[in-house]
């Protein structure tokens, strides 16, 4: 089998404005993410996801220009179910007959970034056609799927103090869920505004429903042990990214002055960033995003990592159908896995609009799906209906 060709696909999907939500990233006036897709000469392609830059609205001319002009010549002719081998010639370009035949990276100067996030979006396609030329889902090639099931958590959380509790309500009754997960930080404009937040919420769902807080990186360390405190009697299931992603002495500090659990990673780039999280006792939960850190192979390396330690994981899973299924086959396979992202809120129609087929949450829970490859089947006309041309801008005014 060979690959003929790979393309990149820029989807930017308004989002109505009773459906926007303000957050420290701004108001969320779309959704924006890059659809790859990986075409063979047996007939089969496969499709993947790369995020841009932000979580929802960004420009992904970048990323979709990486994977064009940078990774498919370098791929085009190759065996798409040599997925290792190809992983490392787009991490180390130039330099990969280096480190195939010396079993290390030579990584090329842009190991990060951009670069890995294309590398994620043809990663996880090349998945999906090595799943369906043998006709068996994604999970099976990772060793198997652990559970029948899978717990998932309700992902939003955005509203005032005096709104939280009603919005939280409503994501729960949509599925339910046992767990959701809701923003703090400097969104909330001070300290007092997102402990205030939090302990509404815990009062209003009773004791039996799991909250978890995303601070997205925004508080300093001692914002984080003092919100720690003043949470202490909240019972909350895990605080992620208390600090930025970029102090990870300043985020082992917190963790080792509370017993809330740690969770970060959505951020991270290869296994290499995620070895400093886990060796620095930064975290008792990783949150590997398929899209951003590496795709599905990456994600799977991160797990094993992890699980020498104790350290479970948890994907950050913030895109469409198609990063969505990714995410699920890695938690399905993953030692360390435990529990869904699924995103109840924020206005993106990609969750359940790109794909013909549908992950319905029944009880909190989400069977894990037997379709071949990675489950989905992409509705062209949500594409056509959503492209934004990339080509002829560059990052810098193509928003």
């Amino acid at each position: 089998m060979k690959i003929t060709g790979i393309s990149a696909t820029w989807l930017h999907v308004p989002i109505p404005p009773e459906r926007q939500h303000a957050s420290d990233y701004g108001l969320s006036s779309s959704f924006d993410t890059a659809l790859v897709r990986v075409d063979t000469d047996a007939g089969i392609t496969g499709w993947g996801e790369a995020r841009g830059a932000l979580p929802a609205q960004c420009n992904c001319a970048g990323v979709c220009a990486v994977i064009e002009n940078e990774f498919a010549p370098l791929l085009l002719g190759e065996d798409p179910r040599d997925i290792s081998r190809l992983w490392e010639v787009m991490y180390n370009t130039d330099r990969a007959h280096f480190a195939l035949a010396r079993g290390h990276a030579f990584p090329n100067l842009g190991r990060r970034g951009v670069n890995v996030q294309a590398l994620s979006g043809i990663d996880i396609a090349l998945w999906d056609i090595k799943a369906k030329s043998l006709g068996v889902p994604v999970w099976q090639l990772l060793g198997g799927k652990r559970q029948a099931k899978m717990l998932c958590y309700a992902s939003g959380g955005w509203a005032p103090a005096d709104r939280i509790a009603e919005q939280l309500k409503a994501f729960l009754a949509t599925g339910g869920y046992r767990a959701v997960k809701m923003r703090v930080g400097s969104g909330d404009g001070t300290l007092a505004h997102s402990v205030d937040r939090v302990k509404r919420a815990r009062e209003a769902l009773g004791p039996d429903i799991d909250i978890m807080c995303d601070v997205h990186g925004t508080w300093t360390v001692s914002e984080a042990k003092r919100f720690c405190r003043q949470v202490a009697d909240c019972n909350i299931g895990w605080l992620e990214e208390p600090v930025s992603p970029d102090d990870k002495v300043g985020m082992a500090e917190v963790r080792a002055y509370t017993d809330i659990a740690i969770a970060a990673g959505e951020g991270e780039f290869t296994r290499f960033d995620f070895r400093d999280l886990i060796v620095g006792r930064c975290v008792d939960i990783v949150q590997p995003d398929p899209m951003l850190m590496g795709g599905i192979t990456e994600t799977m390396r991160v797990d094993a990592l992890a699980s020498a330690f104790q350290v479970r994981t948890a994907p950050h899973l913030w895109g469409s159908s198609v990063g969505f299924a990714a995410g699920l086959h890695c938690a399905a396979a993953a030692v360390g896995g435990f529990i869904i992202e699924y995103s109840a809120g924020g206005g993106n129609p990609l969750i359940n609009e790109l794909a013909r087929e549908r992950f319905p949450i029944v009880e909190g829970y989400l069977e894990i799906p037997d379709r071949p490859g990675l489950g989905v089947t992409v509705d062209e006309s949500v594409v056509t209906r959503y492209r934004k041309e990339w080509r002829h801008l560059s990052p810098a005014n193509g928003g």
